[in-house]
């Protein structure tokens, strides 16, 4: 084989060219480009790791001031539903203030509808006490022929109306 026996005379001289290229690739890469990119990666990792940290304070302000409005918004609500209380009482109040003046002015004009009722009750009474025995006397001149004094049928009448 003579590749083997090629092997002696070429092995130096690819070892020499070997280490001058990988030389040459390490410092070019391994101390060129590498320091870069791991700069690269080590910046941007600074980057995300600020930005989570200013996410996370952002969030964490938006919940107190969250919190802080919500009990804002309560203490609004609490306060709007004691006035909204107050209000129905005062109104309460005074619905039944003015019930109470409407219903004493329909207990006069009812008293006094009663008043006027009994007196015009009374006058029919007296009236047809006195068209009754009027009547009376009138019916017992027709069938018997005779007179009837007028105190003497009122008497009867009253007597009947009272029974």
């Amino acid at each position: 084989m003579p590749q083997i026996a090629q092997l002696a005379e070429t092995y130096a001289s690819q070892i020499f060219w070997m280490l001058v290229f990988f030389g040459i690739v390490f410092f070019v890469i391994g101390r060129g480009m590498v320091p870069k990119v791991m700069a690269t990666v080590e910046a941007r990792d600074s980057q995300i790791a600020a930005d989570l940290a200013a996410a996370e304070a952002a969030r964490t302000q938006a919940d107190a001031e969250e919190e802080a409005w919500r009990v804002q918004s309560n203490a609004q609500r609490a306060e709007a539903q004691a006035l909204i209380a107050q209000a129905k009482v005062k109104a309460a109040t005074a619905t039944e203030k003015s019930l109470a003046k409407a219903q004493e002015k329909i207990d006069a004009q009812l008293a006094e509808a009663e008043a006027r009722i009994g007196a015009a009750k009374d006058k029919g009474l007296g009236e047809i006490a006195g068209i009754a025995s009027d009547a009376a006397g009138e019916i017992v001149s027709r069938l018997t022929g005779s007179a009837v004094d007028a105190k003497l049928a009122d008497k009867a009448v009253k007597e009947l109306l009272n029974a």
